[in-house]
């Protein structure tokens, strides 16, 4: 495969002690591959509904990444979340540890880290020649995230996946490895970032490839950013008509939170013990969920909850489960740049990333090896249709009224608004619109809208607002992609009347798999109730 960090997502042996090619040749090697298999498929003659389909969601996602090799916009848009730093740290995480074989890999992993650098170094510095950077506040991210990775990062790590120092070679590499972070940090802040775009904005045209890239959908920005203002404005009111159960009089909504923050009632010590918490909350909604309204199956009834390794972002984040599912799906809590952890925020989050959300759909999509093919498996991930369903599991679980207290109500809103924000920010800072006071949007007024209307604490609103400037149309995909759930299920409902059933609509939706919004919308219309 051309993508050994690929092989370890899927759980695959091949290739663990390997990495991805990162120069422009390998580059273009993959823009070839899917080329190739563009025009192999489209040569294809479906014989069934789930080969139409099949053929339908791969050409939608070849074309889209095609567009962004061809437009050198895979190699310009890059943060603390997505970039070769963060995929080669998190992929450890991922590689099993417990056979010689499988400490040797890591190690030969560890040790050619360097050259995996290198190969990324060559493409980045060959498009700032053209004057083509990455922006300024997205490589001095990702400079400081490699002094984090530098200093311990890697010897951590290895002394976590072996701490009796069984394997000599690990702990030596990973010392290699922290070098490598040094000499690329050096490269990016001596001689990178002084040639760096200063401007965050990314304007129109570039943020259409983008948004049509994670959203699998044409839209229209400016309707979708006026419609993003007044969703935010519903939830922002619903929030205010809750505010006066937890401080009455209140003048803003910061001071809720800050007294939720305070309430002993949601704060756990240590990693262990929140840790521990969602571990217990994940079984329990799994038991519970399963049957009235979802179809889970034994085989992903398991979903671990794990502590972020160093360096992540500041936002929960789940990997699924691998093809052969001896890895199973896993919800990560990074730290939240606090002493202790506070939970009345992260109950719905839960929800979105455990079940019924991310697990849920993604498991799923990894067990329907009959009706979906490899690709829809394994490499058909489209933020706006999985983003979308675990906003819609968050929306579902407050219908069903499990936010049955002020605190995790106010948690869940928070949440909802923060998605609401997303939309408006998003579009509004990188399409230069201007916001309700008459000035264009900006990174200073990104953050104060995610901390007063958001309720995000002011580290996790500057971690947010780095990540929406660094992945254009991203943000957006969630709630676009909610509204697209939503608008499928009152459709059908409207359809099919007395036939209609919310189970059977939750199970075809997620064993139809990952697809774009605009073919999702038509796939859907055409539902007739089984």
């Amino acid at each position: 495969m051309l993508s050994p960090i690929e092989c370890t997502y899927l759980g695959k042996s091949i290739n663990q002690d390997k990495w991805d090619d990162r120069s422009l040749a390998g580059s273009d090697a993959k823009a070839a591959l899917y080329r190739d298999s563009l025009k192999k498929l489209m040569a294809l003659k479906p014989i069934d509904e789930i080969d139409r389909i099949a053929q339908k969601v791969m050409q939608e996602r070849l074309e889209s990444s095609l567009l962004l090799h061809d437009t050198d916009e895979e190699h310009l848009i890059w943060s603390v979340l997505s970039s070769p730093v963060s995929d080669m740290r998190g992929v450890f995480e991922l590689m099993p540890h417990e056979t010689d074989a499988d400490f040797a890999n890591i190690a030969a992993r560890l040790a050619a880290l360097g050259a995996a650098f290198d190969s990324w170094v060559t493409t980045i510095s060959s498009l700032a020649v053209k004057g083509k950077t990455a922006a300024r506040r997205q490589v001095e991210g990702v400079i400081d995230q490699l002094a984090n990775h530098a200093n311990g990062g890697y010897v951590s790590m290895a002394k976590r996946f072996d701490p009796e120092l069984k394997h000599p070679e690990i702990h030596a590499n990973a010392l290699l490895a922290e070098g490598a972070c040094t000499k690329l940090g050096a490269y990016l802040k001596n001689e990178y970032l002084p040639f760096a775009n200063p401007i965050d904005a990314v304007g129109e045209e570039r943020y259409a490839l983008w948004a049509r890239y994670f959203t699998g959908a044409e839209l229209n920005l400016r309707e979708t950013y006026e419609w993003g203002v007044q969703d935010l404005k519903r939830i922002n009111d619903r929030m205010w008509s809750i505010a006066e159960k937890i401080k009455p009089g209140a003048k803003s909504l910061r001071e809720v939170a800050d007294v939720l923050d305070n309430d002993p009632k949601y704060f756990i010590k240590d990693k262990e013990g929140i840790i521990a918490f969602l571990q217990e909350f994940t079984d329990k909604t799994i038991e519970r969920m399963n049957g009235e309204y979802f179809e889970i199956d034994d085989r992903i009834k398991t979903c671990e909850a794990r502590y972020a390794p160093e360096g992540s972002g500041t936002a929960p984040y789940y990997n699924p489960p691998s093809e052969d599912l001896t890895r199973p799906g896993t919800t990560w809590l990074p730290s939240q740049g606090t002493e202790g952890f506070t939970w009345w925020h992260l109950i719905s989050t839960w929800y979105h990333e455990a079940v019924p959300g991310h697990h849920l759909q993604c498991a799923t999509t990894t067990i329907e090896k009959d009706r979906l093919s490899r690709y829809q498996r394994a490499s058909a991930w489209i933020s706006g249709y999985g983003e979308g369903w675990a906003l819609y599991a968050e929306r579902f679980m407050d219908e069903l009224g499990a936010f049955d207290e002020p605190g995790i109500e106010m948690g869940y809103l928070s949440n909802q608004a923060l998605r609401a924000a997303r939309v408006v920010v998003d579009i509004g800072v990188h399409l230069g619109y201007k916001d309700e006071n008459g000035n264009v949007w900006n990174a200073d007024t990104v953050k104060d809208v995610l901390f007063e209307k958001a309720l995000q604490s002011d580290a996790i609103a500057a971690s947010e607002r780095d990540r929406y400037l660094g992945l254009p149309g991203q943000a957006i995909s969630y709630k676009v992609g909610e509204r697209a759930w939503m608008k499928a299920r009152e459709d059908a409902k409207a359809r099919l009347g007395s036939d209609f059933s919310l189970k059977k609509f939750h199970t075809f939706a997620l064993k139809i798999g990952p697809m774009g919004l605009d073919t999702f919308a038509v796939e859907m219309s055409n539902w007739d109730g089984n």
